[in-house]
């Protein structure tokens, strides 16, 4: 009996351990529901990364006119100017599918636009496996002779730039739209209702599990869903899988384009809409997507200067979107032989530029207790005990009047730069500073970042602030 008790003491000294053990060695599993989904931790790799570049790439750059819905244009809603411009260039009888052939990626260099992309100071990218058009830009075995092996460019696209991407340390997002908009399958599903589901079991759905078997992206950005629920796209059996099983479990992230009611309300981060702006500070991470051409995500050929976002609007929709929390995701569309035009990439390279100075206000940065100064184009961000102030036109004067940094006994202010240079330390007496800007007892170092005041574009000071 005494033996038989001992051992049953001994029991629960034995058990503590195993639970601890099987907690850590067991991560939770996802089931396929919102409520479970939605729970999952957002991987921290995104929301450091801040900074993305979105590439619009497929047989849409061949037409190269209006935007990269012209199929739907042309043949969807019959616009008489999509109908007018074909006639007027192309042989008669042309069909969309006759375009593929002169997609022929003929320049496509990846290891050049991984080069470009990171310089432009990106930390991921995303390009468009698969737009509207249902043409795929790998050797999709559910896209037969609509895929970028067996016509056009006769190379592996996703595959190529994911590689020469990874080789810098880039993340790799993929793009890929749920529906298609001519798709027979499609079309007789969409005939009833949504009852049927012939196109997500035999295209749809084999497509991302390929995408994530064979690429193993760190993002999936979904598009093309609002037509339709989720039950319909079995959404939340493919992120069970995803979140449980797949290769990239522990890393992915996705966006919130699931289905019907979505947008907004459930996935990884949130889109909400194209070129999406909250306003405020948001309580879920999101992402704004944007596009140099303001009218077209893909390439046009007949795009002018003026429907162009300039540097200084791309920089100041950047900080504005990571100030509220988010992450900015830039978009340019190359052209059919896989150029990046020399107006993009003076973009990319510009924006580049001013990253490597003012970096350390936006990677891995947070939001502030203040957003943005009220009547002024000035924006916080933060980074632990360190605040960022950045803003956009010189202040009369040379005076920077920040209300809402709080003066502590051990503030210090500093410029970012290429050189550093040591803080001074304000609380005692004020030394001669090269610019002095105050408000009310709060007295602040200000320095130009690189460049001349009437070429400013977007200075940050950072300040070690109590919150």
């Amino acid at each position: 009996a005494a033996g038989w008790l001992g051992a049953r003491s001994a029991v629960p000294s034995l058990l503590l351990p195993l639970s601890l053990l099987g907690a850590a060695a067991f991560p939770p599993r996802y089931s396929p529901d919102w409520a479970s989904l939605d729970s999952r931790p957002l991987p921290g790799w995104y929301d450091a990364a801040k900074v993305g570049i979105f590439v619009h790439w497929g047989v849409f750059a061949v037409p190269a006119w209006g935007s990269e819905w012209f199929w739907w244009h042309w043949q969807g809603e019959h616009r008489p100017d999509f109908e007018l411009f074909v006639r007027s260039r192309f042989p008669p009888g042309t069909s969309y599918a006759d375009f593929a052939p002169r997609f022929t990626a003929r320049d496509f260099q990846p290891r050049e636009w991984a080069k470009l992309f990171q310089e432009a100071g990106a930390r991921y990218v995303v390009l468009t496996s698969k737009h509207h058009e249902g043409f795929t830009n790998w050797g999709s075995p559910v896209s037969w002779n609509w895929n970028s092996m067996d016509t056009g460019p006769h190379r592996d696209l996703v595959g190529e730039l994911g590689a020469a991407l990874r080789e810098r340390g880039i993340h790799y997002g993929l793009y890929h739209s749920l529906f298609e908009w001519f798709h027979p399958l499609y079309l007789a599903d969409k005939k009833t209702g949504f009852k049927s589901q012939y196109f997500v079991s035999e295209k749809t759905l084999p497509e991302l599990y390929e995408l994530v078997i064979r690429y193993k992206p760190d993002i999936i950005w979904s598009d093309g869903e609002w037509e339709a629920p989720d039950t319909y796209w079995n959404s939340t059996s493919f992120l069970a899988w995803l979140y449980n099983d797949s290769p990239v479990k522990d890393t992915v992230v996705v966006n919130d384009r699931w289905g019907i009611n979505c947008s907004c309300h459930h996935g990884g981060f949130y889109n909400c809409q194209d070129k999406y702006k909250p306003g405020t500070l948001p309580t879920h991470k999101w992402e704004m997507c944007s596009s140099i051409d303001r009218r077209s995500w893909g390439y046009r050929s007949n795009m002018q200067i003026s429907e162009l976002m300039d540097t200084p609007s791309i920089i100041q929709e950047l900080v504005s979107t990571v100030s509220y929390g988010g992450n900015y995701l830039l978009n340019i569309g190359p052209t059919k032989e896989g150029v990046i035009a020399p107006i993009f990439q003076e973009r990319l390279l510009a924006l580049g530029k001013w990253l490597k100075i003012n970096g350390e206000a936006i990677y891995e940065s947070k939001p502030w207790r203040v957003q943005k100064e009220n009547g002024t184009k000035t924006w916080y961000t933060s980074k632990g005990a360190v605040v960022y102030a950045i803003f956009f036109t010189w202040p009369a004067y040379g005076v920077l009047i920040l209300p809402s940094p709080h003066l502590t006994s051990r503030m210090q202010v500093r410029r970012l730069e290429t050189e550093r240079f040591s803080s001074r330390n304000l609380a005692g007496h004020l030394e001669k500073l090269d610019v002095l800007c105050c408000c009310v007892s709060v007295f602040l170092k200000h320095l130009l970042l690189g460049t001349e005041p009437e070429k400013s574009v977007g200075s940050s000071v950072s300040q070690s602030l109590r919150s």
